[in-house]
């Protein structure tokens, strides 16, 4: 079954462009984290939310500021703390003494691109207040519903929940995020560049470095002109066997949601159209598995305390089962 009206030679040449500047900008301050960057813009074309887990000092929220500045739309940013409560997130009615009237008073999750850093040092109270807005784009407070204007993409940032001070996240907040990007520490060669960027930069600002090179009104037309790339279905076949048989392992306790299957194909067709294609392969939605994934499974106890990972099974998984050429 063909798309209604599939994404042409111009919108694929049109959007790698605005890509490849995007990527220009960043490399001028982050250097490595290739495959974070790409995810993270295959994320926005996708209109996915994010999850950006590694330890303090890897540029996890530089490469998110970075990224959102780029693009001209509104930005957030919100320092989750374990006192932090959910009206200082979404906003609240403050009375108008001059008007005798309660007023509704914006939170900062009211923008286009938000940054919510260290997002695992909140309790779960604060946590479920990004629940409605993460996946309705829409806030209701005291029965009063306000939409979000489009787009809206939520990066946020954790520490590994093994570190002091943290909590895990919801199940049903993990499952909003379309990835869940693992950002290790640099190769030695990489740190060496790191150390003579900073260096030779003196006192300049990394920001300041960086400008909008694409406006909202792009983004939302590439996001559309994404939505338009072909995917067989033999390959929609086996994403439902791949996520199908998450929910039947005898290592994993909950397996992948409907919504997982959703996010796998439109992250998939999202990097097929960074690498220059109307059409998806194999290899597209193999770089997307454990992104898409890691964050969705939960492993039984006995897999844990043998020190399995859910990367682990993602690839016992993908090798089981025959990926269609």
């Amino acid at each position: 079954m063909e798309t209604a009206n599939p994404i042409t030679e111009a919108q694929l040449v049109e959007l790698n462009a605005a890509v490849e500047k995007i990527k220009a900008m960043i490399g001028q301050v982050i250097i490595g984290q290739e495959q974070m960057v790409d995810l993270l813009i295959t994320a926005i074309l996708a209109d996915g939310h994010v999850l950006i887990e590694g330890v303090p000092g890897v540029a996890k929220t530089l490469t998110a500021k970075l990224l959102a500045k780029t693009i001209s739309v509104g930005f957030s940013r919100l320092q989750f703390t374990p006192d932090l409560m959910p009206s200082d997130v979404l906003g609240t009615n403050v009375y108008n003494f001059k008007t005798s009237e309660f007023e509704f008073r914006k939170g900062p999750i009211f923008s286009n691109i938000i940054l919510v850093d260290e997002i695992n040092r909140s309790p779960a109270k604060t946590q479920a207040a990004l629940f409605e807005v993460m996946e309705e784009r829409q806030v209701t407070i005291d029965s009063v519903t306000r939409k979000m204007p489009p787009p809206f993409i939520v990066f946020a940032t954790q520490n590994p929940i093994e570190q002091e001070g943290t909590y895990r996240l919801p199940e049903a907040q993990l499952d909003r995020f379309i990835y869940k990007i693992e950002v290790k520490y640099p190769n030695f060669e990489e740190e060496v560049n790191i150390l003579k960027h900073h260096h030779y930069k003196g006192s300049s600002n990394d920001m300041d470095l960086i400008s909008a090179v694409i406006s909202s009104d792009e983004l939302i037309s590439y996001q559309k002109a994404v939505k338009q790339v072909h995917i067989e279905e033999k390959l929609l076949e086996y994403i439902a066997k791949l996520v199908h048989r998450t929910r039947e392992s005898k290592d994993i306790v909950f397996g992948g949601s409907p919504r997982a299957s959703i996010n796998l194909m439109n992250a998939a067709k999202a990097v097929a159209a960074i690498r220059g294609r109307g059409f998806v392969t194999p290899d597209d939605l193999l770089f997307v598995v454990k992104p898409v994934l890691r964050h969705r499974l939960i492993l039984t106890p006995e897999k844990e305390m043998e020190g399995l990972s859910t990367n682990e099974v993602i690839d016992h998984l993908t090798k089981a089962i025959e990926i269609p050429r």
